[in-house]
C-alpha cells in the first residue's frame, strides 16, 4: 500500500542535484514538499518545474523546503535544468533526487516492488504513478498526499493554500473551510467544548447549525 496521512514518511539516503542527502536530517525541523516525475524531459514535468522554482519564496516564507524526484540519473538532471530555464524562465533552484535504482519510488509506494533494471529504458507511462505531492511535517509525518495523472499539471498554488491550513491548525484548535484561504474565517474544530469555546471565544462565534462554530482566523 501506498502512504497515507499520518505515515511516517520513509527516511532514506540518496545523491541529488545538490550533494548527498538524508531526507529526514535534511527536513530538520522543517516542513517539506517532495514532488515526483515519471522521468525527465517530459513536457508536464518540465512546465511544473519551473513553476515550482519561480514561487519558491513563498515556500520559503513559509519554513518549506522544496525537494523533486524523478528515476533518471543526477547527470540527466543536470541537463533537463537548463532546458527547464531556457523554457520556463527560472531553473530548479531546490535538489532534485536521481532514483536510479527506483529504491525511493518504491519505498513511498509509486512503483510496484518487482521495477528494476535501467531508469532510462523506462517510457515514462510506465513511471505514470510517479505523478506524487507529499507534503511532510517537522516530526517527518505525511500531512498530505496528491496524486495527478500525467496529463494534468499540478496547481502549486494549491499546494502553499494547504500548507497554510495545515500549518494554522497544527498550532490551534480550529480546521479551515471548503475554499479557505489566509485571513478567512475559521470553523473551531469537534475536539474543543463548547466551555472551552467560550474562554477563547469570549465574543462568541457564529453557529449556522450545532456542529458549525465559525470564528475569526486566530
Amino acid at each position: 500500500m501506498g502512504l497515507t496521512i499520518g505515515d511516517t514518511a520513509p527516511d532514506f539516503t540518496a545523491q541529488t542535484t545538490e550533494g548527498e542527502i538524508s531526507f529526514h536530517d535534511w527536513i530538520g525541523d522543517s516542513w517539506a514538499v517532495l514532488f515526483s516525475h515519471p522521468r525527465d524531459f517530459t513536457p508536464v514535468c518540465t512546465t511544473e518545474l519551473g513553476y515550482m522554482a519561480s514561487i519558491k519564496p513563498e515556500f520559503d516564507k513559509r519554513g518549506v523546503k522544496i525537494i523533486a524526484i524523478s528515476t533518471d540519473p543526477i547527470d540527466n538532471h543536470a541537463r533537463w535544468a537548463s532546458e527547464i530555464e531556457s523554457s520556463q524562465g527560472t531553473a530548479p533552484n531546490y535538489p532534485i533526487i536521481g532514483d536510479s535504482d527506483h529504491a525511493i519510488a518504491k519505498a513511498y509506494g509509486m512503483l510496484p516492488s518487482d521495477v528494476d533494471g535501467d531508469p532510462t529504458a523506462r517510457t515514462p507511462a510506465q513511471n505514470a504513478t510517479l505523478r506524487n505531492v507529499f507534503v511532510v511535517g517537522p516530526d517527518k509525518k505525511v500531512r498530505l498526499v496528491l496524486i495527478y495523472p500525467m496529463t494534468t499539471g499540478r496547481n502549486f498554488d494549491e499546494v502553499l493554500r494547504v500548507i497554510d491550513s495545515l500549518q494554522l491548525t497544527a498550532k490551534n484548535q480550529v480546521a479551515t473551510p471548503a475554499q479557505w484561504r489566509q485571513g478567512d474565517k475559521v470553523i473551531i474544530a469537534g475536539s474543543v467544548s463548547n466551555e472551552q469555546a467560550r474562554e477563547r471565544y469570549p465574543d462568541g462565534w457564529e453557529e449556522p447549525l450545532p456542529y458549525l462554530r465559525i470564528v475569526p482566523q486566530p
